[in-house]
C-alpha cells in the first residue's frame, strides 16, 4: 500500500531517451537544431530525424485529438505567451511523424501559448511511438504538472483499461499511483454528468464528489450536488446529507461534542476512507476497544473493497 514518491512511474525520462529530454547529458548539451523539410517523406529520413533536435514550422504541427487533456486555462497560456516572447520556447515539445505533419505527444500547451505569442517555429523531438505508449506519455505529463482536471485523469484511466487492457495495478505502475487512488478516480466516472461538470468546474471538490456517489438517481445526485454547492457544504456535512437522503426514517444524529478525542476519531475514520475509497465509522466502546464499520452501495463496491483488503496480506 506504500506509494512511491519522487516521480511519476517510469516517467518521460524511461520512455523519451535521455538526450532528448536532458539538456545537462553530454550529448545534449549542445544539440544540433535544424529546419526540416516535411517534403521528403522516404522511410530513411524518418530514422534519421527521430530523437533529433529540430525546429519546425507552427502550421506544421497538429494537437493529438486523443490527448486526455481538454481544458487549458487561458489566463495561464497568456502568461506562458509572455514568457516565450521573451526567453522563446526552453523546451521542445515532443512529437511523432503523420504523414505530412507532426502530431504533438507532449507540450500542447507550449505549442498553444507560442500561437499566441506570434512564433512562427519550435523546437521540437521527433519519436515514434505506439498509440498506447502516447497515449501513457501523453498522462504522465499531465499529472506530472497537475493539468488535468479530476474527470479528464479518470476518462484517461478508462481509455488505459478499455482499448488497450491494462490492469488497475499496471496503470497504477505507469503513473506512480496506488491502485486505490486510481480505482478512485475512475470512480467519478458513474457521476451524473451535470455532477461531472460541477467537478471540473471546481464548484465541487473530490470529495465531496465521491460523498455523492451512493446517490443513484440522477437527478437526485444533482439536486444534492446543487444544494452542497448553494449552502457551501463540507465533505463531512455532504456525507450526512447523502446518509440522510438514503434513509430518511433514521431518527437524527445527537449533537456531537466535537471533543479532541471525537476529532482524533474523525481523523482516523477519514485516513481510513482515503485508502479503502468508501464511508468508514469507528465504533467505539470502553478500554479502547470498538468495530470498524464499512459502507458498501452495491455488489461491486463490495468485491472491490475484498479484493483491496486481500491485496495487502
Amino acid at each position: 500500500m506504500t506509494v512511491r514518491k519522487g516521480g511519476l512511474g517510469r516517467g518521460l525520462d524511461a520512455m523519451i531517451s535521455e538526450t532528448a529530454v536532458n539538456p545537462k547529458s553530454a550529448a545534449a548539451k549542445k544539440p544540433a537544431i535544424r529546419t526540416v523539410n516535411t517534403s521528403k517523406k522516404d522511410t530513411e529520413e524518418k530514422k534519421e530525424l527521430e530523437g533529433s533536435a529540430l525546429m519546425v514550422k507552427m502550421t506544421q504541427i497538429e494537437p493529438n485529438q486523443s490527448q486526455p487533456r481538454k481544458q487549458f486555462d487561458e489566463d495561464a497560456l497568456l502568461e506562458l505567451s509572455e514568457s516565450i516572447k521573451q526567453f522563446g520556447v526552453l523546451q521542445p515539445l515532443l512529437v511523432q511523424k503523420k504523414g505530412d505533419y507532426y502530431e504533438i505527444i507532449a507540450g500542447e500547451r507550449r505549442w498553444r501559448a507560442s500561437k499566441l505569442a506570434g512564433v512562427k517555429e519550435v523546437p521540437v523531438i521527433v519519436k515514434d511511438f505506439t498509440e498506447q505508449e502516447t497515449v501513457e506519455i501523453s498522462l504522465i505529463e499531465n499529472i506530472q504538472r497537475e493539468n488535468l482536471n479530476p474527470i479528464e485523469e479518470a476518462a484517461a484511466y478508462k481509455r488505459l483499461m478499455d482499448e488497450f487492457h491494462l490492469k488497475q495495478d499496471a496503470i497504477a505502475e505507469r503513473v506512480s499511483k496506488s491502485r486505490t487512488a486510481v480505482t478512485n478516480s475512475m470512480r467519478l466516472l458513474k457521476l451524473d454528468e451535470r455532477v461531472q461538470q460541477m467537478l471540473v468546474d471546481e464548484m465541487l471538490t473530490t470529495g465531496h464528489a465521491r460523498a455523492l456517489l451512493p446517490i443513484e438517481n440522477k437527478e437526485e445526485q444533482y439536486a444534492a450536488a446543487v444544494k452542497v454547492f448553494d449552502e457551501k457544504l463540507n465533505v463531512r456535512e455532504t456525507e450526512k446529507l447523502v446518509k440522510m437522503l438514503l434513509n430518511p426514517t433514521d431518527p437524527k444524529p445527537e449533537k456531537e461534542k466535537n471533543t479532541a478525542e471525537d476529532l482524533a476519531y474523525e481523523h482516523l475514520e477519514e485516513k481510513i476512507k482515503s485508502i479503502i475509497g468508501s464511508k468508514v465509522a469507528i465504533r467505539r466502546k470502553n478500554h479502547d476497544k470498538g468495530k470498524i464499520e464499512i459502507e458498501y452501495y452495491s455488489q461491486e463496491e463490495l468485491e472491490r473493497i475484498v479484493e483491496l483488503l486481500e491485496s495487502v496480506k
